[in-house]
């Protein structure tokens, strides 16, 4: 009797270092494809970004307002010692109003051209578009999903007050990654100068999107790679995936929101719309376009998103 107990003890503990060697194996693989920077190819494989994700910025149709804008190269030093670029265009004439526009995964400040161009040269704004860190022509080894990147973007912030001056006032607008960095932001203490933020298809959590995505294209189950991935992302990147919460983030804010998603978004899902919406704690708006996929409401449209950005920022901008 107490040779078979061992046998099956011996056996069990074969059965678990394999899985723990599975695990391991699949923390350190999903690590370096979503986490560490490197070429994402496998979102072509998404079924949910259709025919040309560029990127998860998948705005690129902005391209000859960029190229035809001349810009102003801007360079901060993040709390950890990287080097972060932004890109920088005057308004039209001179005005206090300035906005600060943020790219989504895998993308950089440049994919977001037709947003630029709508503020620029339709609201006559300053214009600030940074790569976030690990993107772009910014420094960085790893993707901070927004967690990171928000305190980079409270230094965005300060400079752009500095450039502006003390009367500066501005307005925070992202997509898809993007949007989840500006109501990660949000939650921070920030200066009156903020004066709204329009999140345009942002996810609730770090945790929720990538357990989604896992369950999306690789029909896996969250756990228990995601713990392991985000405990991973903590030694190497310096946080974990349960902490990056724009939910928990909007839940602080006092700033007024407009949460934008279209109802065909099956990348961050139309669902998490209507919690961050729920979560919000200061004055909100839910602009919901219909038939819009993911990072895809702008295009599918143009007048009503122009509209309803518009209309809301007016409330909270004097200028």
């Amino acid at each position: 009797m107490k040779k078979r107990t061992k046998k099956w003890l011996a056996a069990a503990g074969i059965v678990v270092a394999l899985l723990v060697s599975v695990d391991v194996g699949g923390s350190f693989y999903f690590y370096h494809l979503a986490i560490e920077r490197s070429p994402k190819d496998f979102l072509y494989s998404s079924p949910d970004l259709g025919a040309r994700p560029a990127a998860a910025g998948f705005n690129v149709d902005g391209k000859a307002w960029i190229d035809s804008h001349p810009y102003e190269e801007m360079e901060l030093i993040s709390d950890d010692g990287l080097k972060l670029r932004g890109y920088y265009w005057h308004a039209p004439a001179p005005t206090k109003k300035t906005v600060i526009i943020a790219h989504g995964y895998a993308g950089k400040a440049k994919d977001m051209g037709i947003y630029a161009a709508f503020y620029h040269d339709k609201l006559g704004y300053n214009v600030l578009m940074p790569d976030d860190r690990g993107h772009g022509e910014s420094e960085g080894d790893y993707t901070g999903f927004g967690w990171l990147d928000r305190k980079d973007y409270v230094k965005w912030i300060d400079l752009m007050i500095g450039k502006a001056g003390a009367d500066a006032e501005i307005v925070l607008h992202g997509v898809s990654m993007g949007g989840a960095t500006v109501l990660m932001t949000s939650g921070e203490r920030l200066p009156a100068n903020v004066k709204a933020v329009v999140a345009d298809c942002g996810y609730t959590s770090v945790k929720d999107e990538l357990s989604y995505q896992l369950k999306r294209l690789y029909h896996l189950p969250s756990f228990p790679i995601v713990q392991s991935t985000s405990l991973l992302t903590k030694i190497r990147a310096g946080y974990g995936f349960g902490e990056a919460s724009a939910l928990e983030q909007v839940r602080r804010t006092k700033l007024p929101v407009l949460f934008i998603h279209g109802d065909a978004d099956t990348f961050v899902p139309f669902e998490m719309a209507g919690e961050l919406y729920d979560a919000a704690g200061g004055e909100k708006e839910l602009f919901v376009v219909p038939t819009a996929r993911h990072a895809k409401a702008y295009q599918t449209d143009p007048t009503g998103y122009e509209s309803r950005v518009t209309a809301f920022i007016a409330k909270y901008i004097r200028t």
